[in-house]
């Protein structure tokens, strides 16, 4: 098996392409069906604010799983981990195709996301193996920004596969991606060889994550994110309603108005890309959290107002979702650097965290919809000025985050 030495040279275009499909693995897995949800809650008969369930089902699978492939990845290697959870996504993908009720197609999408999740934290992680500090934050805009082209063509693909095809071949067509990544994968280098690799047995580092908890700094990182994360969740669980029913958008334009933040979000990562060196993963992430704060409160005013009709609406979105390029890049790398030897669980911890904190937001937006934009809004509003006074504990000195004795 070849092995990838720790350099600073850039990565060979098929290494990049490999690990942004990965990270992608997460974006991939929603933005394809948003379009189909409304349809498909019809076609399951299924109440108010099921198929928003579907999303958060999703985020209980996606953010604990992550929390059990960040171990066995510093134990047994990237690879390895990785395909068996790609695997896993694949049976997810054709369970939540053949689901014949919200409540199988719930379930499915856990078993989905626990497979998905595999991909996205350790890629992060191979990233950690190969880089640090600005330059790791460098590498985590660059591959952010290519898979962002995912969640770019997403919705409107789906779209297209719903028009043509019904709200079933969008995951079978996520099925044939899965198929494809695994194949793709036997090509990858290791990039964690074995004398790096962490001896702890699983049990013993599972137990590890208490001692994570214990560090203000890794808490602040992830918190930043977390709120960011709950925000972007209740964007993603609330706006085909809101577009779609609420404004009559139709299921073919819904695509074209959810890349306006996808081009937001390349836009603003290839800047931090190039800022990150200059002025530090830091303060970009500083920049990026006040910036939250101000589009998430004028979201909440216009979704509660209906100021401007949908261009109201959609012009501070847009604002919220591009901070992503400041937020999601800058926090990964940050906690990272806390714990370098423990690269995977700390990748893993933060992943969790995060997308744990979107099951709150696209739950919220669920147990609180109303057939109007506002649950959207005001879950948007707060997250934002979460992720702002969550920088506090980012700024904390950084003798309170140093490891434990032994570590």
């Amino acid at each position: 098996m070849a092995t990838l030495p720790e350099t600073a040279r850039p990565p060979s275009w098929r290494v990049l392409a490999i690990l942004s499909t990965l990270m992608g693995f997460a974006s991939i897995s929603t933005d394809l069906y948003l379009p189909a949800m409304p349809g498909m809650g019809r076609a399951l008969h299924a109440g108010a604010g099921a198929m928003e369930f579907t999303i958060t089902g999703y985020l209980v699978g996606f953010s604990l799983g992550q929390l059990l492939w960040g171990p066995i990845g510093d134990r047994y290697g990237r690879r390895i981990a990785v395909a068996v959870g790609i695997a896993l996504f694949i049976a997810g993908s054709a369970g939540c195709a053949l689901s014949d009720s919200a409540t199988a197609m719930i379930g499915w999408r856990i078993v989905q996301a626990v497979g998905a999740c595999a991909g996205v934290v350790l890629a992060r992680a191979m990233v950690r193996d190969l880089y640090q500090g600005p330059r790791a934050a460098q590498m985590l805009s660059t591959l952010i920004t290519v898979m962002a082209i995912a969640p770019l063509i997403g919705p409107s693909l789906g779209g297209e596969i719903v028009t043509l095809a019904g709200w079933r071949a969008v995951f079978w067509s996520l099925v044939a991606i899965g198929a494809a990544t695994l194949a793709a994968l036997f090509s990858l280098p290791e990039t964690l060889p074995p004398e790096r690799r962490n001896p702890e047995s699983l049990g013993r580092a599972l137990l590890g994550y208490a001692d994570l908890l214990r560090h203000p700094r890794l808490m602040g990182y992830a918190a930043v994110g977390g709120f960011f994360y709950a925000g972007a969740f209740a964007y993603i669980a609330g706006s085909p309603f809101a577009y779609i029913d609420v404004y009559h958008v139709p299921v073919r334009l819904y695509g074209v108005l959810f890349g306006l933040g996808i081009a937001g979000i390349m836009a603003v990562n290839l800047a931090n890309a190039r800022l990150a060196f200059r002025f530090g993963p830091d303060r970009m992430l500083l920049a990026g959290a006040i910036a939250a704060a101000g589009s998430g409160i004028a979201v909440a005013t216009a979704a509660h107002s209906g100021w401007g009709g949908l261009a109201g609406l959609v012009l501070p979105l847009v604002v919220f979702m591009s901070v992503n390029g400041l937020i999601v890049a800058n926090s990964i790398a940050g906690a990272l650097s806390e714990f370098p030897e423990r690269a995977g669980a700390a990748s893993a911890l933060v992943g969790a965290i995060q997308y744990g904190s979107g099951i709150l937001g696209s739950g919220l937006v669920g147990a609180f919809a109303d057939g109007t934009p506002w649950p959207m809004g005001w879950v948007i509003g707060l997250c934002g000025l979460g992720s702002l006074v969550s920088m506090t504990l980012v700024r904390a000195p950084k003798s309170a985050a140093t490891c434990p004795a032994g570590e």
